[in-house]
């Protein structure tokens, strides 16, 4: 069974930072790819950030240059940093792991952290 936890969400000023963490339950190498969705209220759900088991990275257009994903392996965490933030950054965050077989892919999510941007 495979957990996701978030934590490091929180209320911060425009133009702060947060740094929020994803402590899987196993390797992060052992997932095909990981990543970061945001959800706003009575929107959508969003990719904002992926990173594969090769270490190829993806960002929404609305967070280049702001936000970036990485890992520490012997952690077994993947990290979103966020910077510049903006309003409109705020959402529910969930973490995200992929692992694809040849029968069908598996999603896994976390449970979610808040995420509030004051202006």
């Amino acid at each position: 069974q495979v957990q996701l936890v978030e934590s490091g969400g929180g209320l911060v000023q425009a133009g702060g930072s947060l740094r929020l963490s994803c402590a899987a339950s196993r390797s992060t190498f052992s997932f095909n790819a990981m990543g970061w969705y945001r959800q706003a209220p009575g929107k959508q759900r969003e990719l904002v950030a992926t990173l594969t088991s090769g270490s190829v990275t993806n960002y929404a257009d609305s967070v280049k240059g702001r936000f970036t994903i990485s890992r520490d392996s012997a952690k077994k965490t993947v990290y979103l940093q966020m910077n510049s933030l903006k309003p409109e950054d705020t959402a529910v965050y969930y973490c995200n792991a992929v692992v694809i077989t040849i029968a069908t892919t598996y999603n896994y999510w976390g449970q979610g952290t808040q995420v509030t941007v004051s202006s």
